[in-house]
C-alpha cells in the first residue's frame, strides 16, 4: 500500500498562533490515517518575490536561485497540500504570497508550455486552506480563498475545501472556540480518506 504524503505549509509569521494550531491538528488528523506528513514554516525559508521577468515562459523554470528551488519538487510530489495563513489586509500573509507568486513558473509550465509533467500528476492530489481573521467583515476570506484556489490550480491540485474562522485574533484564541481544533482534526482525516 502506498503511503499518502501530506505537506503542511505554515504561512503565518508568528509561531504557535491560531493558524499554526489548526494546521497542527489537521496534520494530526491526516497522520491518524497513516499519512506521512511534512511541515514547512514559510517564514523560515528564504523565498524572494516574483520578478515578473517571464523567463519561466521559456522553459517552465524560475531563474531565481533561492530556497524556492527546494520547495518546487515538494509541491509537485506530495499527494495533499494544506496551506494555513491568517488574513492580513483581506489576503494571505507576505510569506505565503511570495511562495504562491513564485509558482508562476508552474503556471507557465501548465498553461503556456503545455508541459504534461504538471497536467499528468496523480488525480488524487488535493489541497485545503486554513485561515483565521480577527476582522468581522463578511467577505474577509474571499480574496485569500481565490488566491489559494488559483495557486492549487497551477499545481494541478484539486481545491478540496477550507476551514475559516472569523473574529479570532489573539494568539491561542482558537483553543477557546467550541469546535475549531476538532473540526481541523476531522478535516485532516477526511482529506486523506476521501
Amino acid at each position: 500500500m502506498l503511503t499518502m504524503k501530506v505537506l503542511g505549509l505554515f504561512g503565518s509569521p508568528r509561531r504557535g498562533g491560531n493558524t499554526d494550531l489548526l494546521l497542527e491538528e489537521m496534520l494530526r488528523g491526516a497522520q491518524s490515517q497513516e499519512a506521512e506528513i511534512e511541515k514547512i514554516f514559510l517564514s523560515d525559508w528564504d523565498i524572494s518575490g516574483c520578478r515578473e521577468c517571464r523567463r519561466c515562459e521559456i522553459d517552465g523554470n524560475c531563474v531565481i536561485q533561492d530556497q524556492m528551488q527546494k520547495l518546487y519538487p515538494k509541491l509537485l510530489q506530495t499527494d495533499y497540500i494544506i496551506l494555513a495563513s491568517p488574513i492580513f489586509f483581506y489576503g494571505v500573509t507576505a510569506q505565503a504570497k511570495r511562495m504562491i507568486d513564485r509558482c508562476q513558473a508552474l503556471w507557465a509550465r501548465k498553461y503556456i508550455l503545455k508541459k504534461t509533467s504538471v497536467q499528468e500528476e496523480s488525480a488524487r492530489r488535493k489541497g485545503w486552506f486554513i485561515s483565521v481573521a480577527g476582522s468581522r467583515g463578511e467577505k474577509v476570506f474571499q480574496g485569500a480563498i481565490l488566491t489559494v484556489r488559483y495557486f492549487f490550480d497551477a499545481l494541478n491540485v484539486e481545491y478540496a475545501g477550507e476551514l475559516t474562522f472569523g473574529r479570532i485574533d489573539s494568539k491561542g484564541a482558537i483553543k477557546k472556540h467550541p469546535s475549531g481544533l476538532k473540526e481541523a482534526f476531522e478535516a485532516g482525516q477526511r482529506l486523506v480518506t476521501s
